[in-house]
């Protein structure tokens, strides 16, 4: 995206415009004194409550134009050096300052802070998901160019390498080839995910129907009212779901019960299984892009972190509820449509 500057051309500072008003303001009622004195003919000294008078206004003129300058200015220049702190030290220079002034230079404080904590927290998050990349791919690329060199060094070996032999490497640049097809599958749906699907709406029958008919493995319970409409469309209601689903099954689960509770604002969904469970030890962990206890057996780690940056985008949010041995549950808080 390119990057957008201001025109440079001259503009007068804050406190320019201010004082120039307020001395503007000023002058009237002098220049009314010196254009009525004469028309009266009265050709006395100016009086000394007159020369108070004007006094008086300057001086007034001066402390409103300090309290303006105080209470305008000082703010918006230590929000400047505020961000250019922020832009240098990131996250450690998102602090408060020490006074905002009015409350329409603190709304706008509060607006500039949440956006630098979320510009801030999206850029450790990318910077930690490209080393996650990075980590993920080199691992299958290195196993496959291995395999490969071996392929290659057994032709000119004067004992050649076995049916036997050539046929395991060659399943291992496969698998390893594979995974790595997975890898970018997932990866496209997560790019996919963190961008907001069109707006739509879905009933939760919808939802029951596509999962019986997918997994028909799975005994899919609900208890609630299905034909609630929530804030999400058909196919993002479907990929959030399908991935539960999936990792119920994955995970030797045999019924996916769905529970609907209501709220005023919005519809809570939780999703229980009846699989293996998780390990409180990896509790905090299984939102992480690509962690799995299933490598070996193809997971990519990819799903849950799926499933979450999607809600997000239609600010909505998942948590899990339930860990342990005997199957999970997860929560999905869901805006109702309105």
């Amino acid at each position: 995206m390119p990057r957008f500057d201001i025109r440079a051309k001259w503009r007068p500072p804050l406190a320019l415009v201010i004082y120039s008003v307020l001395i503007t303001v000023m002058t009237v009622p002098v220049l009314l004194l010196i254009w009525f004195r004469p028309a009266t003919l009265d050709l006395r000294p100016v009086a000394p409550a007159e020369i108070g008078a004007v006094v008086s206004v300057v001086l007034l003129t001066l402390v409103v134009g300090f309290v303006l300058v105080r209470a305008i200015k000082a703010p918006l220049d230590a929000l400047v050096r505020r961000t250019q702190e922020i832009a240098s030290d990131g996250r450690d220079a998102i602090m408060p300052l020490d006074s905002y002034g009015t409350r329409e230079v603190a709304a706008l404080a509060q607006s500039f802070f949440d956006l630098a904590g979320d510009l801030v927290e999206r850029t450790d998050y990318v910077r930690t998901f490209a080393a996650h990349v990075s980590h993920e791919l080199k691992s299958p690329l290195t196993a496959i160019a291995g395999a490969a060199e071996l392929l290659r060094e057994a032709e000119t070996d004067e004992a050649p390498m076995t049916s036997a032999q050539r046929r395991l490497f060659l399943d291992n640049i496969m698998s390893d080839a594979r995974r790595l097809d997975r890898l970018l599958v997932r990866l496209r749906d997560l790019a996919h995910a963190e961008t907001p699907i069109a707006a739509g709406s879905t009933t939760l029958s919808q939802i029951v129907a596509v999962l019986e008919a997918r997994f028909p493995e799975l005994v899919v319970r609900y208890v609630g009212e299905t034909d609630q409409f929530i804030a999400l469309p058909l196919e993002a209601a479907t990929i959030v779901f399908v991935n539960l689903a999936e990792n119920a099954l994955q995970h030797g689960g045999t019924q996916l019960d769905v529970t609907v509770l209501e709220t005023p604002d919005h519809l809570s969904i939780v999703v229980t299984d009846n699989g293996t469970g998780i390990p409180p030890e990896f509790e905090q962990a299984i939102f992480r892009p690509f962690f799995t206890t299933r490598a070996d057996d193809g997971g990519t780690g990819m799903g849950l972190r799926i499933v979450e940056a999607l809600l997000a985008a239609h600010r909505s949010d998942i948590r899990l509820t339930k860990a342990g041995t005997r199957g999970a549950a997860f929560e999905i808080r869901i805006r109702r449509v309105a």
